[in-house]
């Protein structure tokens, strides 16, 4: 059994999405992060702005790809809560850091802010559910 039918499998709270969602929002997603991040990348290499800045959203990237494989590959709800859970402090902690340098970076991570507190809502109710 894959780990998408593993998670199909698992007991999920009524206010999960359907499946196919995931894809779609994920792409969407995903651009607005090529983006934005992309941006803080090269702000950092021309030193506009400190490695400091940088770091939150590089960390998140990490936690972020890290998910995937946490959750499907390895099975592990517990260390996947954990890792949303980062995903989301890294995220705030990205904002945060870049606002008083490019307001618009901050703001355009709102879609991904919205998804990221769902999907850890969610994530922690699957652990919760399935523990």
């Amino acid at each position: 059994m894959n780990g998408y039918s593993w998670y199909s499998q698992l007991t999920k709270p009524s206010w999960s999405p359907p499946a196919w969602l995931f894809g779609p929002v994920r792409t969407f997603l995903y651009i607005l992060i090529i983006i934005s991040f992309g941006k803080v990348f090269l702000m950092a290499w021309k030193k506009e702005i400190g490695l400091m800045i940088a770091l939150p959203f590089v960390l998140n990237l990490i936690f972020n790809f890290a998910f995937t494989t946490i959750q499907f590959g390895m099975r592990n709800n517990y260390l996947a809560a954990v890792d949303i859970l980062l995903i989301l402090g890294t995220l705030i902690w990205a904002m945060l850091a870049i606002y008083p340098y490019a307001p618009c970076i901050a703001y355009f991570q709102i879609p991904y802010l919205i998804w990221v507190l769902f999907a850890t809502s969610l994530q922690l109710t699957v652990t919760y559910l399935n523990r």
